[in-house]
């Protein structure tokens, strides 16, 4: 790391392009004037990096995708004046169709003046799929080029047709020493020490929980107190009103905990589950999003072991949409133990998986003609039905016929697994194979 003196603490103009404003909020005074100034993304902007690289060429469409106060709206800034376009910024959440119009408009008459333009879209994803597709035109034809940011999956948000035509960069969570060279940029720039003792200064950092805005909004209320001397972490704490220990965890990502949070119910540890699940509560997770996740976790890992789990998990969701916070996340608690604790299984969703790999395999092979009804003559004169065994008119209840296409060879797709309610369902089939094979053999 570059001696914290060697490195410009801000743009030495504050009214530049970079975005910075006199005298208004730190997180805007200390926006970095340089690419290679942006704390905590060396692997983007290292000598190596993927946006180096980039740049030494042309400039694509990009989507920055990471956590807030990372720096995704600076690095779109300074994108803009590497390039030499014009930047223009809106969010998804309070633009509409008759500004976007206005937006491109406004891009294709620079374009004709030969002056490019770098779109920033703050928060793309909360665009609805027709309004993802509007840009795409404008995108092929160079009106713009396009840089989104989204603190969530573009995998899931974001539709194909806008991913095709825009390169992901991933930015990371900023770690603590990131987050200290932020804090002596801001003293530095504020022309004062944070008045803090060791572990008070390691608690302010900690409960930035990796975002730099945060750390400098917080760092701009500590430089506001008057202090006899320096704060230790107990006041620190009272003063801003928060625990630092809530915040003196890795802090992962969004997808981390939640997969955190499954592996804790797939590995029936109640407890693990439990704290991921109050993490991500904490953190401002909707709990709806967990609704659906803790359902998906009952058809995924627990399946016909226990197939009571997935009406407990639906209750709870449902639970949840009547009562609301915080009474009904008690529910989702209820649910994500009953989880946790009950018999595992993957059998049925590994089996639709083989199912799915074999309908693809074998996709055009039609049905046995003997299970085809045949409701015109044709279609009795073309054999259909011809030989078909109504199960219910056998002795036991079963035929034993083939239902897979003519010549494609047998598959197994259901294993289940000795446990719970799927050893009872293990018996059944055991006892539909052999039944089968004994009706085969007499053929």
């Amino acid at each position: 790391m570059a001696d914290l003196f060697d490195i410009p603490s801000g743009p030495a103009d504050p009214t530049a392009d970079s975005g910075t404003v006199p005298n208004g909020p730190l997180a805007d005074r200390l926006r970095p004037a340089r690419l290679e100034d942006v704390i905590g993304q060396s692997h983007l902007l290292g000598s190596d990096g993927a946006l180096t690289t980039m740049l030494a060429g042309h400039l694509p469409s990009l989507i920055l995708w990471g956590p807030p106060g990372v720096g995704k709206t600076t690095i779109a800034r300074l994108l803009a004046d590497h390039v030499g376009a014009q930047f223009v910024q809106i969010s998804a959440i309070f633009t509409g169709v008759s500004e976007l119009r206005k937006v491109f408009d406004s891009a294709r008459n620079r374009r004709a003046n030969g002056q490019a333009t770098l779109l920033f879209v703050d928060e793309i994803h909360r665009f609805n799929k027709a309004q993802q597709d509007g840009f795409l035109p404008h995108m092929e034809d160079g009106t713009i080029t396009l840089v989104g940011a989204t603190t969530e999956n573009p995998s899931f948000e974001l539709n194909a047709a806008l991913m095709s035509r825009a390169q992901v960069l991933t930015l990371r969570r900023l770690e603590l020493k990131d987050l200290e060279l932020m804090a002596q940029r801001a003293e530095i720039a504020l022309g004062a020490k944070l008045p803090l003792d060791g572990p008070a200064r390691d608690a302010l950092l900690e409960m930035a929980d990796g975002d730099g805005r945060a750390l400098l909004n917080l760092i701009e209320q500590v430089m506001a107190w008057v202090a006899a001397g320096p704060i230790d972490r107990h006041a620190l704490a009272t003063r801003l009103q928060r625990r630092a220990a809530n915040y003196d965890k890795s802090g992962d990502g969004h997808y981390n905990l939640i997969s955190a949070l499954h592996k804790s119910v797939r590995g029936s540890d109640p407890d693990a589950a439990l704290y991921w699940l109050a993490r991500m509560l904490d953190g401002g997770e909707d709990p709806r999003f967990l609704g659906r996740r803790i359902l998906r976790m009952a058809i995924e890992d627990i399946g016909l072991a226990d197939p009571e789990a997935q009406q407990v998990c639906l209750s709870a969701w449902e639970t949840y949409e009547r009562l609301g916070t915080p009474e009904g996340e008690l529910a989702l608690a209820n649910a994500v133990v009953y989880l946790a604790l009950a018999p595992k299984s993957n059998a049925g969703y590994a089996a639709y998986k083989a199912a799915r790999r074999g309908a693809k395999a074998h996709g055009s092979a039609p049905p046995p003609k003997h299970i085809l009804n045949a409701p015109t003559r044709l279609m009795k004169d073309e054999g259909y039905g011809e030989g078909y065994a109504y199960d219910h008119d056998e002795t036991d209840g079963f035929s034993g016929q083939n239902y897979f296409p003519d010549g494609m060879k047998r598959p197994v797709y259901y294993v289940p697994v000795d446990r719970g309610f799927e050893r009872e369902l293990g018996k059944r089939l055991d006892w539909f194979v052999a039944q089968r094979q004994k009706r085969q053999s007499k053929v």
